[in-house]
């Protein structure tokens, strides 16, 4: 029997968020009273529910006064999303033109562990057989993306090169940790990240890091396309416009330039 898709809500979730909610809309701090006053919710059922925000950090809860406001941990997420937001607004107008340009997907994405997650995508009119969508995650070691990243990170994240994770997405997945290290290397040399047919059989991607004003990868954009359509001449083209866009927006996120090159952090496998 097909589950209806409020079968899947777990209820005393959905009151806990109503809670935050309730007290992040607030101006001022609230008291236990006025949120059961205002929600409609049984007293103890609320006491518990702040009391689980307030170990998460997304509730603060002034002992003394015995009032509640918003935590840093929900703070700190308004801040993650308005940079992200900020990011995407940046980068569209550059994806768009590059879309338009070649008349393929361009991709954006982040960094999550040891995945990149797709958070803005531009594709052409034509159809097209690409599987990933926004919001999705792929490994690092198998898209342009998380290679165009993970190239230029610092030593906090040498567990990228340790190979017990580097599995096959195809047969041509890079699952040697040895040769995913070189081949960061070439990354590093030329600024930008290709791969062929590791992520999904028979696309082919070429990704290239923004840097913020610390030299730090806070994201990568690709152009995914058919390798039948990816002829060198064409390959050669993308390159250097993904290149040019990735200076652009680097450049607006405060990132330097040595030389004409990016002057990025020290990586960790240098």
């Amino acid at each position: 029997m097909n589950k209806r898709r409020d079968d899947y809500i777990v209820q005393p979730v959905m009151k806990a968020l109503q809670v935050l909610e309730h007290v992040a809309r607030q101006s001022h701090e609230v008291t236990l009273t006025e949120i059961v006053s205002e929600l409609k919710l049984p007293k103890t059922t609320v006491f518990r529910y702040l009391q689980t925000l307030s170990a998460a950090s997304f509730i603060h809860h002034d002992q003394k006064r015995d009032r509640y406001g918003v935590g840093v941990g929900f703070r700190a997420l308004a801040k993650a999303d308005r940079k992200l937001q900020r990011l995407r607004n940046l980068a569209h107008p550059e994806m768009v033109e590059l879309m338009e340009t070649f008349n393929e997907t361009v991709n954006l994405a982040v960094l999550s562990d040891r995945y990149i997650v797709y958070v803005d995508m531009v594709e052409p009119n034509r159809a097209m057989r690409i599987h990933a969508r926004v919001g999705d995650r792929h490994p690092v070691h198998s898209t342009s993306l998380g290679k165009a990243i993970v190239a230029f990170l610092p030593d906090s994240r040498e567990d990228l090169f340790q190979g017990d994770w580097l599995r096959p997405m195809t047969i041509k997945t890079l699952t040697s940790a040895k040769a995913f290290r070189r081949q960061m290397d070439d990354v590093r040399r030329r600024g930008y990240a290709i791969e062929m047919g590791e992520n999904e059989d028979g696309l082919m991607c070429i990704g290239v890091p923004f840097f913020d004003s610390a030299g730090y990868p806070l994201a990568a954009m690709s152009l995914s396309a058919p390798e039948r359509r990816m002829k060198p001449d064409v390959t050669v083209h993308a390159v250097e416009a993904l290149k040019n866009a990735a200076r652009r927006i680097s450049i607006q996120l405060g990132a330097r330039f040595e030389g004409g090159a990016f002057a990025p952090l020290e990586p960790a496998h240098s």
